[in-house]
């Protein structure tokens, strides 16, 4: 079997004494693609240059609504620039939070607004980041069509903000949040046709059962398929497969 992750961060710091041997280790083990994304621009820079050295890695551009700092305006203009990088699949990660900030939701808005447009220049998808912000989220989304459309990363577990990214014809990436003995998430993923479902794991954020509390890798992302694979009683086969081919279609690769 062959596993796509479809969103890690190999880019954060925890990782860049580790991370060659790591990445060899898991294409060794069957992770044979994953999506570095970038959330801003230092983080998005690293996620090109790891793509330049690794054939079966990818990378996303963006300013994450939990990092936009004061120089945001000249941000965006790289970010423009570095993300025509034919390696660069998508804009991301974007979009509004307003658990951890709740200060600044106009000028969040204004962000995600502004890198949907560098997508639509480009032609290119978008990742979103969404928490504690659906109706805006889904708002901008109907009022700034995308026209390569996107993924929600990380998904939240509400089925009202799946069914409406469904029918703006995003993808829904699942991660290991899925598998907390708490969520309940098997409503949300059965929620999503299985044309429609990435896997991702977030790394190092989010490690699912049985890890929680270690460093997540890309290593564990077979745990979010297997969790897929329960609840649509499938095979983990199936959900390998399925979810790869998802992949590649909505970063055209």
């Amino acid at each position: 079997m062959d596993f796509f992750d479809s969103h890690a961060h190999y880019n954060d710091e925890r990782f860049l004494k580790v991370r060659d041997e790591l990445i060899k280790n898991m294409y060794d083990d069957e992770i044979t693609n994953i999506i570095c994304a970038g959330y801003n621009l230092d983080a998005s820079k690293d996620a090109i240059e790891l793509s330049k050295r690794y054939s079966h890695i990818f990378a996303t551009c963006g300013i994450s609504p939990n990092d936009i700092t004061e120089a945001v305006d000249k941000e965006l203009l790289e970010i423009e620039k570095i993300a025509s990088y034919q390696k660069n699949v998508a804009i991301g990660e974007i979009g509004l939070d307003y658990h951890w900030n709740k200060e600044n939701k106009e000028l969040q808005k204004k962000v995600f607004i502004c890198q949907i447009d560098i997508a639509n220049r480009l032609g290119l998808p978008i990742v979103i980041h969404t928490r504690d912000a659906v109706f805006d989220t889904i708002q901008i989304l109907k009022e700034h069509p995308v026209s390569k459309k996107g993924v929600f990363h990380c998904c939240p577990l509400n089925q009202e903000l799946i069914k409406e990214g469904l029918k703006l014809g995003f993808y829904i990436s699942f991660s290991g949040n899925i598998t907390f003995k708490n969520a309940k998430s098997a409503g949300c993923i059965e929620l999503v046709p299985m044309d429609k479902i990435l896997i991702e794991t977030d790394s190092p954020y989010l490690a699912p059962e049985p890890h929680r509390g270690e460093t997540n890798t890309s290593l564990f992302v077979k745990c979010v398929a297997e969790k897929i694979a329960e609840v649509k009683n499938i095979s983990i086969e199936e959900v390998a497969e399925k979810t790869r081919d998802n992949a590649k279609r909505i970063f055209n690769l």
